[in-house]
């Protein structure tokens, strides 16, 4: 539970507490979910060496900025902000790290969600090339487009079955390599949706996540989401996304339920500055 170390729980129930304990919990068909983070970086390599650092992401910062060049698209994004009407505050990002959207994006493979995003496409799958088809092409698709800040949920430290189409889904082909989309690929460390999992979650609960975990709490449940701790980390959210406000008068009721797929409001702080 917050309050604990990770030397006393896992990394998975560390961060299922903190979600627990902040209400960071949304329902999508009657299942709740709740937000994890990326935690590794190289999905590359042949081998994962859980003993060099180097393969593992900077949990001290925003999935929208682990990089250089979207750290300084994002500032200047943030400084050069400006609402004519007067009534937004300055922000970041206008999507958020963890949504119902996302769930759909990633269980695709799997019912009820592969109903639901078809229902949310209007009755077919979205266009193959946005699918959720290749974890070393979704990791690069975050280091090179600043739009797009989805964290990952539980289900990637436990249930491989989300990563293979079991189902026989027919789900498109991508456009320029002409390639069927149907199961996962999978970092080249990883011989099969099983061993994804396991090394995974053997990374969840390496020495390097355990020491450094705490720095992705501030972030998101702690005192680095809102004010100046969170200006200075890159870290603010549209202001809808904060407890407490309410969506713009000037926003349809049709346009902000659409706009919410993509949109969740961020948990209640529960850390105070150090």
């Amino acid at each position: 539970m917050p309050g604990e170390s990770l030397s006393s729980i896992s990394g998975f129930s560390f961060l299922d507490s903190w979600g627990n304990k902040s209400g960071m919990l949304f329902a999508v068909s009657g299942t709740y979910f709740k937000g994890f983070p990326w935690i590794l970086q190289d999905y590359t390599s042949e081998e994962l060496d859980l003993n060099n650092p180097t393969v593992f992401r900077d949990l001290s910062k925003p999935i929208g900025v682990v990089n250089e060049k979207n750290a300084k698209a994002m500032r200047e994004k943030y400084e050069t902000f400006e609402d004519p009407m007067g009534t937004i505050d300055k922000f970041h990002y206008g999507t958020h790290y963890s949504n119902s959207a996302g769930v759909m994006h990633y269980l695709i493979r799997v019912e009820p969600f592969t109903t639901l995003h078809i229902q949310l496409q209007s009755g077919r799958f979205d266009c193959a090339d946005r699918q959720f088809h290749s974890i070393p092409a979704t990791w690069q698709a975050l280091m090179d487009n600043t739009y797009d800040v989805k964290e990952l949920i539980p289900e990637f430290f436990y249930f491989p079955e989300f990563l293979e189409n079991q189902n026989e889904f027919n789900l498109g082909h991508l456009q320029v390599s002409q390639e069927v989309v149907n199961d996962v690929i999978l970092p080249r460390w990883a011989k099969s949706a099983e061993d994804f999992i396991y090394k995974h979650r053997k990374a969840l609960e390496s020495e390097y996540v355990s020491a450094h975990l705490h720095e992705w709490i501030d972030l998101i449940f702690g005192y680095k989401q809102r004010g100046p701790a969170a200006v200075e980390a890159l870290n603010v959210f549209y202001y809808c996304s904060y407890e407490g406000t309410t969506p713009s008068k000037i926003i349809s009721r049709r346009s902000h339920t659409k706009t919410d797929q993509n949109r969740s409001r961020n948990p209640k702080p529960l850390s105070a500055p150090p």
